[in-house]
């Protein structure tokens, strides 16, 4: 695919690109900790977007959406969204890097990927990601990746108006290869786990369904949480979000909750924990503990925070009976999108037609699943043009 990238961009351009790359990600465990600034436990997978990209002496942004077969040129003079949906997720970086007072002198790219769109693996982080490392490396920026990271999360807060957490972005830009990282969202601080699974796999089961709760849902979440932590301020005033709570606090003033509000913030709290231990399985290299942490926090999305649906729920039960399954869960905001399974090796085939057999059998829908392999974050990608 790069192959055919550069091309595309040697035979529209005339030039000789930089050619960058930037992931998508996968979440181990920690799901709507993030906003709760908690922990999280993501990696950057194997689906990724790549980008060919050269100055072209001018003030314009000639842009070619690979998969789409769309082009477009933009006026960096005069940065601002546009109604070309895909062209405002490498706008909304070049206008954070002109707020940062960096130059963005005219530049051509083709960019294109194989990130599954809508399976929740971040396809937008990594377009922002792999535009702001392109461009740093290109004009010689000189700016941090955590720097990047956050006009990443501010270009898709401005430009795509998507309030999302940093955990996308971050993972993309600073996966390691067989690790998964730690991400304090309060801190910021980050810590490296070895996740050395030669003998499994990370398959993703995509749902194919996004239900329509999605979105009102999630503000919902958001607002139940916030509830919580007020109430238990007043007790505590230590309590700045759902982070500082202990489930001996919830449980001793259980009486004083909604019932539902009760039942989201005892997620929260217990999510964490998970996390926390599940870090702690890793450095033992004890899979198999973690796994069952993965199964523990589906039935927490399933029942106290409820928001997962029917066919994740489907997904999830079938892969606990399995014996090829160490662990799985639903991934992302819920509602729709993939469970993750870390599967055996030797199983993986018999795995996923099992899965897919008993989708369809179900819901009449065929299953796509991904095998996904953990991967360094944003980098450059070495191109011998000697030989083309």
């Amino acid at each position: 695919m790069v192959e055919d990238i550069v091309a595309k961009f040697k035979k529209l351009y005339k030039s000789e690109p930089v050619v960058a790359r930037s992931p998508g990600r996968v979440n181990l465990i920690g799901e709507h900790t993030d906003y709760n600034e908690g922990f999280v436990l993501p990696a950057a997978i194997n689906k990724e977007i790549y980008f060919a990209l050269a100055p072209n002496g001018t003030q314009t942004m000639r842009a070619y959406a690979f998969d789409l077969e769309e082009s477009g040129e933009f006026d960096l003079t005069n940065v601002q969204r546009t109604d070309i949906g895909w062209a405002n997720y490498l706008l909304g970086v070049v206008a954070q890097l002109q707020k940062a007072n960096f130059e963005v002198k005219g530049f051509d790219l083709v960019f294109g990927g194989n990130i599954p769109i809508g399976a929740g693996l971040s396809s937008s982080a990594a377009v922002e990601c792999g535009l702001a490392y392109a461009l740093n490396y290109l004009y010689a920026y000189g700016i941090e990746r955590f720097d990047m990271v956050k006009m990443a999360q501010k270009a898709e807060h401005e430009y795509a108006l998507v309030m999302c957490g940093i955990m996308d972005q971050f993972a993309s830009m600073f996966g390691k290869h067989n690790h998964v990282v730690k991400l304090d969202c309060r801190s910021l601080e980050y810590q490296y786990y070895p996740f050395n699974i030669d003998d499994y796999r990370i398959v993703l089961c995509d749902t194919q369904v996004k239900h329509s709760l999605a979105s009102s849902e999630y503000n919902t979440r958001r607002q139940e949480c916030e509830t919580g932590v007020a109430l238990l301020q007043k007790l505590y005033p230590q309590v700045r979000s759902l982070r500082d709570v202990t489930e001996q606090m919830l449980e001793r003033h259980q009486d004083e909750f909604d019932p539902i509000v009760y039942k989201r913030c005892r997620y929260v709290v217990q999510e964490n924990l998970r996390v926390e231990d599940a870090c702690e399985d890793l450095e033992r290299g004890d899979l198999v503990a973690f796994g069952q942490k993965m199964f523990a926090s589906h039935q927490g999305l399933q029942h106290d925070y409820e928001v997962s649906c029917p066919e994740l729920d489907f997904l999830a039960d079938r892969a606990r009976e399995s014996d090829a399954v160490l662990g799985a869960r639903m991934m992302g905001g819920g509602f729709g999108g993939c469970t993750i399974n870390l599967v055996r090796l030797d199983n993986l085939d018999e795995f996923t037609r099992q899965m897919t057999e008993a989708y369809q059998q179900q819901y009449n829908i065929t299953l796509k699943t991904y095998v996904a392999e953990i991967v360094d974050g944003s980098s450059l990608v070495p191109i011998d043009f000697s030989k083309r």
